[in-house]
């Protein structure tokens, strides 16, 4: 039995200036876009994106994933909550992000970028596709490291207590996402696009395989307490996840 080593909040403290791992984790997430972002226009130059279109996306991006992250948490998982207290949507640093929303925020994000520079949206996103991943591995990490969307009770072998939520062990849900959607996922998109692909193809794969990593770690993750499950026994992630793996594939077999 394992038990979840209780990591101070805070990464840095540096007399009032704090930094919280959380925080760290999204710095990362952002380091590691745009320096794969400049490996990848050295390596793919048939995607023609260059690091003036890389800065915009990347700021426009970030934009698409923090107010979109954050307004799809408030509509997907709380509205009537959000509702009563409007100003509580604001309060980012308590926590509550959706990745769908994120994903939303960034698809318009880079909707408006490639109308800026003329050029291709599947150009785009099949570029950014593979920054994606390291992302969501850092962003996972985070969630570890604050002891929340934590996993189901389990009695295998690795299951984790984590002492903020009760005595029982449980996956570490938050690991396995990290590995799949996170490390695995980015080694399979960033060989897949090594080569030049048709238009969507490398999103469409991006679709897919998040989709999938997604739909089966739930099985192992706790559903959230103000929703549980909302259609038999399908979470509100798997429910969110289905569109993209149904389009990935519609996508791919274009």
């Amino acid at each position: 039995m394992l038990i979840h080593p209780q990591f101070n909040p805070i990464a840095i403290s540096l007399g009032p200036i704090q930094i919280y791992w959380y925080g760290l984790m999204y710095f990362f997430a952002f380091l590691a876009f745009i320096y794969l972002g400049k490996k990848q226009i050295a390596l793919r130059p048939w995607l023609r994106i260059d690091t003036k279109i890389l800065d915009d996306a990347f700021f426009y991006g970030a934009l698409g994933v923090v107010i979109g992250g954050r307004l799809g948490y408030v509509i997907f998982y709380q509205p009537t909550y959000f509702f009563q207290n409007p100003t509580e949507i604001f309060a980012i640093w308590q926590g509550g992000m959706s990745f769908h929303g994120g994903f939303i925020g960034v698809l318009l994000s880079l909707f408006w970028v490639s109308k800026k520079y003329k050029i291709s949206w599947w150009m785009l996103t099949d570029f950014v596709a593979p920054l994606v991943p390291l992302g969501l591995f850092f962003g996972r990490i985070g969630n570890f490291i604050n002891q929340e969307l934590w996993g189901r009770a389990s009695d295998l072998p690795w299951a984790m207590i984590f002492p903020t939520v009760d005595s029982a062990p449980r996956h570490p849900s938050q690991i396995y996402e990290a590995l799949l959607e996170g490390l695995l996922l980015f080694v399979i998109l960033w060989f897949f696009s090594k080569t030049p692909r048709s238009a969507g193809k490398i999103s469409a794969f991006f679709l897919v395989g998040y989709g999938l990593a997604r739909f089966l770690v739930e099985f192992t993750r706790e559903p959230d307490y103000f929703l549980g499950f909302v259609f038999l026994n399908l979470t509100m992630g798997q429910m969110l996840s289905l569109p993209m793996i149904l389009i990935g594939f519609f996508l791919l077999k274009k």
